[in-house]
């Protein structure tokens, strides 16, 4: 589409860019450079001022107006704002979908060239440069990738649309009564000054890769990874008893990585954008920093939930008399927890 003042040739590559490099973008932009900011909200039938909230939101940079957007652009202005006015967004909801989606993909972005391309591209001649090289391996892997992350995209949206639909009642689709953990490194603090930065990278990745497939193998969800610290969810404590025992006993299995505490708590949790938040998490969070070294600690809402399920006894008068329990409980002193009041936690384990 042309409109008045834009230019619709190729444009000239700043003085300072690679020409190559710039190829490299309009290959995977499916588009060239063609509209300043202004051009692209007008072109859109979009007011500038809520086209650089769109873009901010998705974490783009102010460009001022530097001719630097391609058709692509102006679609998906035209499309967000579309949603807007046909009332199936508000205003603010559009700004969050712009939000997390920018998000979620910047950092899917950085790793793919971080830990993927980045691996692939080392020149396999000495006079060859990493963008030769990259030009033709993007051409080849652009479109399996895009199909790729559709694909798993809509199998995420399906298991997050049961979810909703199984909901009890509109509230429950904001504010849900789940099990929520955190697992968290011992001294992780203390490794970063002995490692060096490469066998830090790899001890962090062996631990987020570990969590996260025994989160997903179990039936829980990873809500996200910090570094020395996972955050996971799961519908129902028995679910979350299990991804906590099986974290502790899979990294502790393993000689190089450090020791594990993971706290879990079974309450109220308000969701948005992907993450939680809510007294439950807190909670979940504060029994982390206190759990024995390779143990997991809950608290009595979680423990309730599981003797209601028959999955642990309530006293061990019941678990000498009653087979078939997955699951143990041990009280520990109750202690004040700063901000939560006065919290009873239980060290979990597994029978027999």
């Amino acid at each position: 589409m042309a409109v008045a003042g834009a230019d619709p040739g190729p444009p000239e590559p700043a003085e300072d860019e690679d020409p190559l490099a710039l190829r490299i973008e309009q290959l995977i932009l499916g588009a060239e450079r063609q509209y300043t900011p202004f051009q692209a909200a007008r072109a859109a039938g979009v007011p500038m001022d809520l086209a650089s909230r769109f873009w901010r939101a998705m974490g783009f940079p102010d460009i001022g107006q530097a001719k630097a957007l391609t058709e692509a652009d102006v679609l998906a202005l035209r499309r967000l704002a579309g949603l807007v006015e046909a009332g199936l967004l508000s205003e603010p909801m559009a700004i969050q979908v712009a939000r997390s989606t920018g998000q979620t993909t910047a950092r899917l972005a950085d790793w793919q060239i971080d830990s993927f391309l980045e691996g692939l591209t080392e020149p396999p001649e000495p006079e060859m440069t990493r963008t030769e090289v990259a030009y033709p391996l993007v051409e080849l892997l652009l479109p399996e990738l895009q199909e790729f992350i559709v694909y798993v995209w809509r199998r995420q949206l399906a298991a997050a649309t049961g979810r909703v639909v199984q909901a009890q009642d509109d509230a429950e689709m904001v504010d849900r009564r789940l099990a929520v953990g955190f697992a968290d490194l011992v001294g992780f603090t203390r490794l970063t000054r002995r490692l060096e930065e490469e066998q830090l990278g790899e001890l962090v990745e062996a631990f987020e890769t570990t969590a996260a497939d025994q989160v997903a193998a179990h039936g829980g969800r990873l809500i996200k990874t910090l570094g020395d610290e996972v955050l996971f969810a799961a519908d129902d404590a028995g679910t979350a008893a299990e991804i906590g025992l099986r974290l502790v006993e899979t990294l502790g299995a393993d000689p190089m990585m450090p020791e594990l505490r993971v706290g879990i708590a079974f309450g109220t949790v308000t969701t948005r954008m992907g993450d939680v938040f809510g007294n439950t998490v807190n909670l979940a969070s504060r029994l982390t920093s206190i759990a024995p070294k390779d143990m997991v600690l809950v608290d009595g809402a979680l423990r309730e939930e599981l003797t209601a399920a028959g999955l642990a006894p309530r006293s061990e008068k019941a678990a000498d008399t009653t087979e078939g329990y997955r699951f143990a409980l041990q009280p520990l002193y109750q202690r004040p927890v700063r901000g939560l009041g006065i919290v009873e936690p239980w060290l979990l384990t597994r029978r027999g």
